[in-house]
């Protein structure tokens, strides 16, 4: 069996699990196409991102009359089935925020990538994320293409459940993934019970790469590590204030920002009003050989998220042996155990996040090793990509019949 995957844009820098999901489906045997409605526009700086890039077709990434001739050319195959995707479409702009024409343009996306499943063969398509990638692949199902499946990981999807109808999406999908037992939760939530059955928890993983890379914490480091997009979201401006104030409290620590985005202009103004210029730095994007280093020179992750499904950051540094410091949101706590491996904040806090880093500038190296060891076994438990990629691969065989 063939399976495309489907994303809104890929590679991203942000999607290296997808990247990693993808190359262990193929280690067992399966043959995966990779497909992206548009572009991310950013910078790779990966080695291994450029070369999905190569290998990745991008619908929109063509002149805009040759893609309307070909959507055009396409409807004319099955007109009243091209008509029955535009009523699925109408359908869904009725309880969405965005308009008619923005699902018209998923409907002419939807042709689009028809005519390149058709192609190729494709007898099934996996889609990370049930944003506007799942309703492109409900409109293609509608159409007569191949059946679907979709991976859910919020916070985003959650934000617009019935605007993104997702329960209407797992009433129509083959099965339908979530990467926390919250998230499979959240999906419940808007799905009628008789389609729970077809919900399964397929988790977010690491490679064995970064489990043999665990090393213990270096008694010299006073470095703490945030990677992640420079945005509201992920709370970079708190952790700076609450940076100063744990310094200013005697925690002689510093602070790397690894990753870039639109709020880096504020956070630089930040890291200067704090007379924080000497004790952070600002990485930009890097790659993940130069992730895996910085983290293995940290003395922990840092990640004060207002909003997150589980961040595959935390189990790289797990992975590696760092301890996290994080806030108790979504689902963290099922990886994060505070005191255990990690320290889990409230949201928002300053002064739990300052407390948290204080604590950590005060454990020696021997006590912060051994809560990094609890973190790296608990994601060769819970968070390897073999045993992932088995569990999904199971699936794919018992819902379409896939052949080893």
């Amino acid at each position: 069996m063939n399976i495309a995957y489907l994303t809104n844009q890929y590679p991203k820098v942000s999607h290296t699990f997808i990247r990693r999901e993808i190359r262990a489906l193929e280690d067992r045997g399966l043959k995966i196409f990779r497909s992206s409605i548009r572009s991310s526009g950013e910078t790779l700086a990966d080695p291994e991102d450029l070369e999905e890039l190569e290998r990745t077709y991008i619908c929109l990434e063509r002149p805009k009359l040759r893609i309307l001739c070909g959507a055009f050319a396409e409807g004319l195959r099955h007109p009243l089935k091209s008509l029955a995707a535009l009523r699925l479409g109408y359908r869904l702009t009725r309880v969405s925020d965005r308009g008619f024409f923005r699902h018209v343009a998923y409907w002419v996306e939807a042709h689009i990538l028809m005519r390149e499943y058709r192609r190729r063969k494709i007898d099934h398509v996996h889609v990370h994320f049930a944003t506007n990638a799942t309703k492109v692949a409900r409109m293609i199902r509608v159409m007569g293409g191949p059946s679907f499946s979709f991976t859910t990981h919020g916070p985003n999807e959650f934000d617009a459940p019935k605007a993104l109808d997702i329960g209407g999406s797992v009433a129509e999908a083959a099965f339908a993934c979530a990467i926390t037992s919250y998230c499979s939760a959240q999906i419940r939530r808007w799905t009628e019970f008789a389609h729970w059955g077809k919900i399964h928890q397929i988790h977010c993983a690491v490679s064995d790469g970064f489990l043999e890379a665990y090393s213990p914490v270096q008694e010299d480091s006073k470095t703490l590590i945030c990677i992640g997009r420079l945005s509201a979201q992920k709370g970079q401006l708190l952790l700076l204030e609450a940076l100063a104030k744990a310094r200013k409290n005697g925690a002689d620590l510093d602070l790397i920002l690894v990753g870039d985005g639109e709020m880096r202009p504020e956070i630089e103004r930040a890291i200067a009003d704090f007379q924080l210029q000497d004790h952070v730095r600002i990485t930009g994007w890097v790659n993940e050989q130069e992730v895996r280093d910085l983290l293995q020179s940290c003395r922990a992750l840092v990640l004060p998220s207002f909003a997150e499904g589980l961040p595959v950051v935390i189990m790289e540094a797990f992975a590696l042996g760092r301890p996290v410091i994080t806030t108790y949101i979504a689902g963290i706590p099922e990886l994060v155990e505070n005191g255990v491996n990690g320290f889990l904040f409230p949201a928002g806090s300053v002064e739990d996040v300052s407390k948290a880093m204080e604590d950590v500038a005060g454990l020696d190296a021997t006590q912060l090793s051994a809560m990094g060891k609890h973190g790296h076994d608990a994601v060769a438990r819970e968070h390897h990509q073999p045993t992932e990629a088995d569990k999904l691969h199971q699936l794919f065989q018992d819902y379409l019949g896939c052949a080893e």
